[in-house]
């Protein structure tokens, strides 16, 4: 059997592996690490929960014992594809370098920026970085990757799956072309296997397990059903997630809960909430500072069940996991290989539970056929149809909703109290005409109808009542298109117009003297 002191690690390594606990390497430790140790590079291909983080961790801080680093370049650079599996490579960087002097930096979302460009300006020897940061940092011009002697590349078909591969490829552009590589993914996918024969260099391929396949530790199990109705479909999906639980008593420990929509996560969480079970929710929308408590909560033991999207599928360490729910069937085959790794991990026993409704048969084809085995079927629990209706979501009855807007008797609004409004009722004209009592005060008089009145005694009309205008001055009037071209008369003075005289060279004659013809 070999040990990891058969695999030439640094003293310092070995120790540190001493102290955290282990002693016998996992296949894909025991392969890749002897291949990276000889300046190799790697192409691992294992299932999740297998060690592949130890596997280039290891051999990476042996391999950066000799050597200085140099503000704004890195000596080493590791990529993840989310927040977490990052932040989970640098704890992992952290157990193992205890004993050395090397220098790390995690760039990460989330974070400011300050904090990070003053570790870059030290001088780090292992760079941890999702790829949208680091290419960040990069066009700001805090960053130069031209002294990068290894890089790594972590989850690399979750990278295919989130759409970081162009930026992978432009990351491998910026680094020397002499770097060691070791490129690590659970599948295999066409455009990962262009990328390893574009960017790597006679790889070392490691292969420990069949790909896209489960533990077998893990106990799997499908439970379907079909809802009364459409419109109660998600409800009803709760309900049998939360008889589920219910049914594995103590067996349950904590759970991870992967919903395939953020808004889902939501409102799984709220549910569960609401009917007494401890959960909390975690998804990329989420602030970071708020995503690292919710799971600092679950790993020491204070939060019980997780409901997550698959940003928690991949590369999260928590051994103790005892259950995963599928809430929703993954629309991507791949992504049920990594849910359900979640659980049994390190040589402990799990359970995975799916539930699945008829709409889901296509999708549960595709998983049965990437993992070449059916899932075992199970009857669902029963569940109580008022189990299904949520506290918040109670609609009140008819009786008791407010009346609607056209209602004559609806209350009205008064400086926002509310007062019932009096029927509109007419007065007699008896009523109207009674006599005065003596000595009582005499009561207003009720004003009859316009249309009971005589014509003579009714209010003038707006019409009627409009003032009349006052006569214009005939001299202030404006001309019409006949009258423009006549003097105006402002005063009795006589105004004389071109053409009432003739100009006096008009009856002069030119004629000379002589010429006349007489």
């Amino acid at each position: 059997m070999t040990r990891f002191s058969d695999l030439a690690l640094d003293p310092r390594v070995l120790r540190a592996v001493e102290e955290a606990g282990y002693e016998t390497p996992t296949p894909i430790q025991e392969q890749a690490i002897p291949e990276a140790l000889k300046g190799r590079d790697v192409l691992g291909i294992a299932q999740t929960g297998t060690g592949k983080t130890a596997s280039f961790t290891l051999p990476m801080i042996t391999l950066l014992g000799q050597g200085r680093a140099r503000a704004r370049m890195p000596r080493s650079l590791v990529l993840a594809p989310t927040r977490e599996l990052a932040a989970q490579v640098a704890e992992n960087f952290d157990t193992y370098a205890r004993h050395t002097k090397l220098t790390k930096a995690l760039l990460i979302g989330g974070v400011s920026f300050g904090e990070q460009d003053k570790l870059i300006d030290r001088g780090v020897d292992v760079l941890i970085a999702t790829p949208g940061r680091l290419l960040d940092h990069f066009e700001r011009g805090k960053l130069l990757l031209t002294g990068v002697q290894i890089m790594v590349v972590d989850e690399a078909d979750r990278m295919l799956d989130m759409g970081f591969i162009p930026d992978i490829e432009r990351i491998f552009q910026l680094t020397p072309f002499t770097r060691q590589t070791l490129f690590f993914s659970a599948t295999m996918a066409p455009e990962i296997e262009r990328i390893t024969n574009t960017f790597l260099t006679n790889p070392a391929k490691i292969e420990v397990a069949r790909q896209a396949t489960a533990s077998q530790t893990i106990e799997q199990r499908l439970f379907q059903f079909t809802p009364s109705r459409k419109d109660r479909s998600f409800a009803e999906k709760r309900a049998t997630l939360r008889a589920l639980i219910r049914a594995e008593g103590e067996a349950c420990t904590n759970a991870i809960i992967f919903c395939n929509r953020k808004m889902d996560v939501d409102v799984v969480a709220k549910s569960l909430k609401q009917h007494g079970f401890n959960a909390a929710p975690i998804h990329g929308d989420l602030d970071q500072s708020v995503r690292t408590r919710t799971l600092d909560g679950f790993r020491d033991g204070t939060l019980r069940l997780l409901v997550a999207s698959d940003v928690a599928a991949r590369g999260l360490d928590i051994p103790a996991v005892s259950h995963v729910f599928n809430f929703d069937v993954p629309s991507h085959p791949e992504d049920y290989v990594h849910r359900i790794g979640r659980t049994g991990r390190a040589g402990r026993l799990g359970k995975a539970f799916t539930i699945a409704t008829p709409s889901d048969d296509k999708y549960l084809a595709a998983i049965e056929t990437l993992v070449k085995m059916p899932i075992p079927r199970a009857g669902a629990p029963a569940i109580e149809i008022s189990d299904t209706a949520e506290p918040d979501a109670r609609r009140p009855p008819a009786r008791e909703r407010g009346p609607k807007r056209g209602d004559r008797n609806r209350p009205v609004r008064d400086h926002g109290r509310e007062a019932p409004r009096e029927p509109i009722r007419n007065v007699p004209p008896a009523e109207a005409e009674a006599p005065v009592p003596p000595g009582a005060a005499p009561a207003e008089a009720v004003p009859q109808p316009r249309e009971d009145r005589p014509r003579d005694e009714r209010p003038p009309r707006q019409a009627d009542r409009r003032e009349p205008r006052p006569e214009r001055n005939p001299r202030d009037a404006r001309p019409n298109r006949d009258q423009r071209r006549e003097p105006v008369r402002r005063d009795d003075s006589t105004v004389i117009g071109m053409g009432d005289h003739m100009p006096d060279f008009l009856t002069r004659s030119f004629a000379r003297a002589g010429l006349s013809g007489e």
